[in-house]
Order: C-alpha cells, then sequence, then structure tokens
C-alpha cells in the first residue's frame, strides 16, 4: 500500500493543514508530512517559520503522523565539508522530527554521521513535547 506524504510549503498548506490531515487520514493510507522549510519561510517570512514548523509538529504528533524535516540541514558541511555553526544548531533541532532529509553533496557520508552523532546526542536532552492543542496561530498570518 502506497503511502502520501504531504509537502508543506506555503501559507494556503499551512492554513489548511488540519482539513488536509484528516482527509489523508480518512483513506486509510500511510501519511507523512515534509515542512518544507525554504518555501515557508520564502512564503511566510524567516521570523515565523520557528513558530509556523513548531505549530505543523504539534499537529503531526497529535494526528500520530510522521514529519520530514527538510531543506539546508548541514547543507554546508554537504557541500563543503565544514558546517555553520547555525546549522548544526538547526540540525540539533530536527530531533522532533521522524525523519531528516539532506541535500546532496561530495561529503554526504560525512554529513550523515555527524547528524547520526547530533541526534543522538540531542536524543539524551530533548522528550517530545505532550502538547494540548492551543489555538493555532494561522488566523495571525493574514
Amino acid at each position: 500500500q502506497l503511502g502520501v506524504v504531504l509537502k508543506i510549503e506555503n501559507r494556503q498548506a499551512f492554513e489548511n493543514l488540519p482539513r488536509i490531515l484528516l482527509a489523508g487520514l480518512r483513506h486509510g493510507r500511510p501519511l507523512g508530512v515534509m515542512i518544507a522549510r525554504g518555501d515557508l519561510a520564502v512564503e511566510l517570512g524567516f521570523e515565523r517559520l520557528s513558530e509556523v514548523q513548531q505549530e505543523i509538529l504539534w499537529l503531526c504528533e497529535a494526528a500520530h503522523i510522521p514529519v520530514i524535516w527538510a531543506t539546508q540541514i548541514l547543507e554546508s558541511m554537504a557541500k563543503k565539508g565544514v558546517p555553520s555553526r547555525a546549522e548544526v544548531t538547526d540540525a540539533a533541532m530536527a530531533v522532533v522530527a521522524e525523519c531528516v532529509m539532506l541535500n546532496k553533496g561530495p561529503y554526504i557520508v560525512e554529513t550523515v554521521v555527524m547528524l547520526r552523532d547530533i541526534l543522538a546526542r540531542m536524543d539524551q536532552h530533548y522528550h517530545k513535547r505532550r502538547a494540548t492543542l492551543r489555538p493555532l496561530s494561522v488566523a495571525r498570518l493574514v
């Protein structure tokens, strides 16, 4: 049975995510969500990205839907062999997702090893939030 990955990449998908998830769950197929963080940052503003991705994570966790953390994860490491400080911090935050999607590059093997090590260390410090659903802030995006 072929599953479906919902790519959340724009305002419309974010605002309608609860309805999209319910529709997807009704079909009984395996379902996942990819947070296309680069596209969302451009569409909603970089300053809103952290908040928006957190709301997507909370909603998917409540619905028991796995999340793919995507876009520019350790990109400098994959391409140049050296990550930036910001990329390492960003990669550490990926511990909240069930899957991390890396880009290609000549140092991809080293990048996978680094990501594995970062996530292993973070796993000792972080537990997924079990937040009660509060009103989502999608209305404030308008």
